[in-house]
Parts: C-alpha cells; sequence; structure tokens
C-alpha cells in the first residue's frame, strides 16, 4: 500500500470514531466542553464503581445531544430484573446501542459471559439496534485464545459490531482482522486504539477507576508495556499508518475507531483533529 493510500484509510477511520470514557465524577463536564453534541462516546463499566454509575452517566450524555454507547458488563449485571431495569432507563433516555462485554466482577451475578447476556436481550425484545461485542487482538490473560475466537463465532448472530481490545501492536491487529475474517465472521469491526495518551496516566488512570481487566491485561503483556514505556515506543499516528494496508478494503470491513481516551477526551480530539489537518493537506 502507498503512502497515500494508507493516508487515505487514516482519514477514513478518524473521520468515524468514538471516545471511551470511564465515569468519574468530572468526566461529565470533560466530555461537554471537549466534543460537540452528536459524537457516539461510550461508557465503560467497572467493578469498582458499579453499572449504577455507568447508567446514570450514560442517560446524562444522552441528555446533552451525544450518541452513547454504555458498556453492559455482563458478570455485572445480577439478574434478569436488573437487566430489564437497565434497558428500560437506557431506552427512556433514547440510547439504542450497548458494548456487551463479559467484564471482570468476580462474582458474577445471573449471567457468567456475554453470550449469555446477549440471548437474554433478545428474550426482551432486542431492544437496542446497536450491539457491540469484544474482539482481542493479543491474547487475554485469563481467557484461552481458542475460546475467544469459538465465543466470537458464537456471538455473531447478536452483534452488530466487533470493538477490538487493546493493542499496541499493529502487525497484531491486523493479522487479527484477517483470522477473524478468515474464520467466516463478517461482522463490521471497529479498531480500538489508544488515543496520545500519556504513558504513566495510561496505568494510573486505569489503577484509580478500578478497571481490573486493563491493568492486569498489562501486566500480565509485559511485552505490549515496554512498546510503551520504550522512548518513542508508541504513537497513535504511527501505528494506524502501519495497519493501514490490513484495515482497507470490503473484506477486511472495518468501519472506524474505538479511541480509548482514559478521559484525555480534550487531547485526544485535539490530536485527531491535527491528525486530520495534516491528512487534508497532504503533509506526512
Amino acid at each position: 500500500m502507498s503512502r497515500r493510500s494508507a493516508a487515505a484509510t487514516v482519514r477514513r477511520l478518524l473521520l468515524d470514531a468514538r471516545y471511551e470514557v470511564l465515569p468519574t465524577a468530572s468526566i461529565e463536564e470533560v466530555v461537554t466542553t471537549a466534543l460537540p453534541a452528536g459524537r457516539t462516546v461510550t461508557v465503560t463499566a467497572s467493578p469498582a464503581k458499579g453499572l449504577e454509575r455507568t447508567v446514570d452517566l450514560s442517560v446524562r450524555l444522552a441528555g446533552h445531544g451525544y450518541d452513547v454507547v454504555p458498556h453492559l458488563a455482563a458478570r455485572m449485571v445480577s439478574s434478569r430484573a436488573e437487566l430489564a431495569e437497565i434497558t428500560g432507563r437506557l431506552r427512556a433516555a433514547g440510547i439504542e446501542k450497548v458494548f456487551v462485554p463479559a467484564g471482570d466482577a468476580e462474582r458474577p451475578g445471573e449471567f457468567p459471559g456475554a453470550l449469555e447476556l446477549l440471548e437474554a436481550l433478545v428474550d426482551l425484545g432486542d431492544p437496542f439496534s446497536h450491539v457491540g461485542v469484544a474482539g482481542y487482538p493479543e491474547e487475554h490473560p485469563t481467557i484461552i485464545h481458542d475460546r475467544l475466537v469459538q465465543a466470537m463465532w458464537d456471538k455473531r448472530h447478536h452483534a452488530t459490531e466487533i470493538v477490538s481490545n487493546l493493542t499496541f501492536d499493529p502487525a497484531a491487529l491486523t493479522d487479527w482482522v484477517r483470522r477473524v475474517r478468515a474464520r467466516g465472521v463478517t461482522t463490521p469491526i471497529i479498531v480500538g486504539l489508544p488515543g496520545p495518551v500519556e504513558r504513566a496516566k495510561l496505568l494510573a488512570m486505569a489503577t484509580k477507576i478500578g478497571v481490573g481487566e486493563s491493568t492486569r491485561f498489562l501486566a500480565k503483556n509485559t511485552g505490549m508495556f515496554a512498546r510503551i514505556a520504550a522512548p518513542g515506543g508508541y504513537s497513535p499516528e504511527r501505528f494506524l499508518m502501519r495497519a493501514a494496508a490490513g484495515l482497507e478494503g470490503a473484506e477486511a470491513a472495518v468501519s472506524g475507531l474505538h479511541l480509548f481516551t482514559f478521559n484525555q477526551v480534550a487531547e485526544t480530539e485535539s490530536w485527531r483533529r491535527d491528525l486530520l489537518a495534516r491528512l487534508d493537506g497532504d503533509s506526512l
């Protein structure tokens, strides 16, 4: 792929980007200051904060006019009754999209994994028009890789999109996209991409909010952390340019970016706008 073609691919993905935030006390003001209404914002679920914090923030952001995607972590939902109550609140707020990971609760309720919650949503009448599930370009620290591939296959009938998990290796990402498609899964993929997050902030923010899965993932994938910690080791721009060839074309069906902001929303949006301007000016 030529540099010009890679730049065109990166531009297309940047134009369809959404922003993941953690449900802290100050994030509502951060989002409303940094992003115009209409942008897509996803709200994580943390065992330390509980789903109530996720749902409350999602409803408030929807009230500000954002296209909100709450994370319904399956293991954090205690029962079908709670799922019905959460679904009702989200739909009343006009929220039509959710992301359903398994989650990281040590003592799950009625749903041991994402597939069981997805099936329960069917029983509730498929209340959401868009349902995302997780994909893992690099091995998950607590799940055997073959099970991840099988789980994605099992969930394909329920999902409208697959969101790739944290990776700092463009080769791992593009190889995973190829393997997903070789498996016969045609669900569109949204690429998970860490923005220009300060290295120390990446772990400090995850620890503060209690995102155990993220911190354990990094702790057990020291090679990944080495890529972050090395001087010049990670650049989202370089990552995208290197991955571009494997993210283009109908066979890849990669539709956009899921930006892991770690609540550095303004910095992430500034980076996105700056890169788009340079791409439009062909200054790369």
